[in-house]
């Protein structure tokens, strides 16, 4: 792991300046949101829970949830020179990692995430150049502040770099 990673948990977000590194591990139904301003070479990345934060009662943490998580990762790049029109997205996980009914729509969590992150950043105006959403097995994704690489690994997968 280089000297300059910075972990992401689950249900967080974090920011940095190159030549930092933010990574998050287990991303199964869970949504990695890199979000990147190749200008100011800021990164931005949130591990994402849940689509909607309405539907909760308890959702004071705006990284657990789609619909906030977006609007705080640009809030925190922009303290560190970041601009939103100049930022970039890219996605990863959003797996249907257990084999239920796939009918049911409360168990489609993973598809869930995925629609509401795109939702999110469509209304942010943030363009996503590149997804590696559903299947069924996890991820654990880095972003590098440098360029925009976001790394996904995945056991069984390799390695993919969007």
């Amino acid at each position: 792991m280089p000297r300059n990673m910075i972990v992401v948990g689950m249900a967080d977000l974090n920011v940095t300046k190159a030549p930092g590194v933010l990574t998050t591990l287990g991303l199964g139904s869970c949504i990695g949101i890199a979000l990147y301003d190749a200008r100011a070479k800021v990164a931005g990345l949130a591990h994402i829970m849940l689509p909607d934060s309405t539907a909760i009662q308890n959702n004071t943490n705006r990284a657990k949830f789609a619909d906030t998580a977006v609007i705080a990762l640009v809030a925190e790049m922009e303290k560190l020179g970041a601009k939103k029109i100049n930022m970039k997205a890219k996605i990863a996980g959003g797996a249907q990692m257990f084999a239920f009914n796939a009918t049911n729509e409360n168990l489609r969590v993973g598809d869930r995430n995925v629609d509401a992150t795109k939702i999110a950043l469509a209304k942010m105006g943030i363009p996503l150049m590149a997804s590696e959403t559903g299947a069924s097995f996890g991820r654990t994704v880095e972003l590098y502040s440098e360029d925009g690489k976001f790394l996904i690994k995945a056991i069984g997968q390799g390695i993919r770099t969007l």
